[in-house]
């Protein structure tokens, strides 16, 4: 069964911050190079949405329907609901995830 991606808007600003983020301080090509590393990542989870582990964050508070993966050293945090996968943010593997979530929810109050 193939499951369906759904990349939610808060996952594409992530994107968007994250690419300005390597063209500025890297280059084009580097952010080519991990633009479809995210890419792949992302499409091998309509065939393996249970492939990720629950982040550590989560598992403390019992939201085991949230999963990550990890591809080089971006991290993509993802919900799997029936038969679609949810991305809901995408972030540099040194970003502290919970100040992301907790601005993140700020942001939306």
């Amino acid at each position: 069964m193939s499951f369906k991606i759904i990349i939610l808007e808060s996952a594409e600003h992530d994107l968007k911050e994250l690419r300005g983020y390597i063209v500025k301080n890297f280059s084009q090509e580097i952010w080519q190079t991990t633009f479809d590393r995210i890419k792949d990542t992302i499409r091998n989870l309509k065939d393996f949405p249970y492939a990720g582990s629950i982040p550590e964050e989560f598992e403390k508070i019992n939201l085991s329907q949230y999963r990550q993966v990890i591809p080089g050293m971006n991290r993509i945090i993802y919900e799997v609901r029936q038969d679609s996968v949810y991305i809901h943010l995408i972030a540099h593997t040194r970003r502290d995830l919970t100040a992301l979530l907790t601005r993140r929810l700020l942001r939306t109050v």
